[in-house]
């Protein structure tokens, strides 16, 4: 929780919003992580449903996705998308008779256009922002998909609203890109992702998803609210309406149709 790319990049697709998950993984398995920054990871994971959390293998999310400029809404769209972890992910976009379909596979993907009606294969900086999103996300650091790829510390506690504050632990990437997870102090729920990346001027931006409205949906916590920041400045938002686990998915769902008149034929729900 780009649409198509706009969820994926300015979520967490989401709308994953895409997102890893590594099954019977144990918070205790390295040794390179810091101690406070694992037992924050821990506690968050157990109010957020423990094993039954850590057993999702698949996601199904419908609902609203929102742009903001000036903190004034200028569009938003309706979103179905389903993601199969580690690495597969379907977002379907509509906006009155727009409809718009991206499909990532690890590291290929697809979009198809409904206005144009077109069918294109991804290129690889839409390759790479799918794989970003998922270094981002929330999931991903959760569920354990940075280890062997990155080193967790813990940074400390930070101000956050009503004299509250939040503890702060960060992840870097080998490649020195790094995240940083904010979870409230008194009940461990997960708050925000804070990260820098470089708009299409070169320039550096500062990037904010903040998770609220956690829903219980099976004995799994999920927030059903990310709000994206850029710069201080909400740029979106992604609001669930509905959250299903572990449905069984197709592999066709993700599959590139042979043509553009295959590819507007909507998934079966």
């Amino acid at each position: 929780m780009n649409l198509p790319f706009r969820i994926k990049t300015l979520r967490p697709i989401f709308l994953t919003i895409a997102l890893v998950t590594l099954t019977g993984f144990s918070f205790g398995q390295t040794s390179s992580a810091n101690g406070q920054a694992e037992v924050v990871l821990q506690r968050a994971v157990k109010n957020l449903g423990g094993d039954k959390y850590l057993d999702v293998k698949s996601q199904i999310g419908r609902g609203r996705f929102s742009i903001f400029k000036d903190n004034v809404l200028i569009s938003f769209q309706t979103f179905t998308d389903v993601i199969v972890f580690p690495d597969k992910e379907r977002t379907e976009f509509k906006g009155g008779k727009s409809r718009t379909v991206q499909v990532n596979t690890g590291g290929s993907g697809w979009v198809f256009d409904g206005d144009a009606e077109k069918l294109r294969d991804q290129d690889e900086g839409q390759v790479l922002n799918f794989k970003q999103g998922i270094r981002t996300s929330l999931d991903n650091l959760l569920r354990g998909g940075w280890r062997n790829e990155g080193e967790l510390s813990y940074v400390g506690k930070r101000a956050a609203t009503l004299g509250k504050r939040n503890d702060v632990v960060k992840l870097t990437y080998k490649d020195g890109f790094a995240v940083e997870f904010e979870f409230t102090a008194d009940d461990g729920l997960p708050v925000k992702a804070i990260y820098m990346r470089k708009n299409a001027d070169g320039e550096d931006v500062k990037e904010e998803d903040r998770y609220a409205q956690f829903v219980d949906v099976g004995g799994v916590r999920t927030p059903f609210i990310i709000d994206r920041f850029t710069n201080g400045i909400a740029s979106s938002r992604i609001n669930y309406e509905s959250v299903e686990f572990n449905k069984t998915i197709p592999d066709s769902w993700f599959a590139k149709p042979a043509n553009p008149k295959e590819a507007k034929k909507e998934i079966k729900k």
